[in-house]
């Protein structure tokens, strides 16, 4: 499907390499995979899907990225896009079968801790969202910081602080996570 290779491989970002994919570069697309693959193989472990069931949600991921690959609009943040989408599908693929959900109390199955590398994705994430939200500016910025502290106050408590009224903390609120999640590149509609 994807022609011939006219990108070296080896040290090229993440906008080099889907350019290159984009454009039919094999070798450009087999890096994105053997950059990405094992991320999405530690993703699913903590679905506890079967082997065979984590190999169908890697393929779909895959799938997935190769039918959306010329709507990508940030590559720099593909590992993102990738768990994003590996999340859901595994969500997805636990809940059509029996398995326990992330979360759940696992005590019959033995807890091996977080997936190598877990936390240093958390993290990114992490300083992704905490970046995106000092972009947002009030009152957004504000109003999340409220409803996200803990233990969060009362939508009637949310309005005396800012000004607004009851009915008008829900609507706004989603209008400021739509925000976000375009100024984090989290955007559902790239998925």
């Amino acid at each position: 499907m994807l022609g011939p290779s006219c990108v070296v491989v080896d040290d090229a970002s993440n906008s080099e390499l889907v350019a290159a994919a984009v454009a039919g570069d094999q070798k450009a697309w087999d890096a994105l995979v053997d950059r990405y693959t094992g991320l999405l193989w530690n993703l699913t472990r903590q679905y506890r899907l079967s082997t065979a069931d984590a190999s169908d949600v890697v393929q779909t991921t895959w799938l997935r990225l190769l039918e959306n690959l010329t709507r990508i609009s940030d590559p720099e943040r593909l590992a993102g896009w990738l768990k994003t989408t590996a999340s859901r599908e595994s969500l997805r693929v636990s809940r059509r079968t029996d398995y326990p959900r992330p979360g759940e109390d696992f005590t019959s199955i033995p807890d091996d801790g977080p997936a190598p590398g877990q936390q240093l994705l958390d993290d990114e994430l992490g300083a992704i969202l905490w970046e995106a939200l000092a972009q947002l500016g009030d009152p957004c910025e504000r109003l999340i910081r409220l409803l996200i502290s803990d233990p969060p106050p009362s939508y009637a408590e949310v309005a005396g602080m800012l000004d607004m009224k009851v009915g008008s903390i829900g609507p706004t609120r989603q209008r400021c996570l739509t925000r976000l999640r375009k100024l984090a590149g989290l955007d559902r509609s790239e998925s």
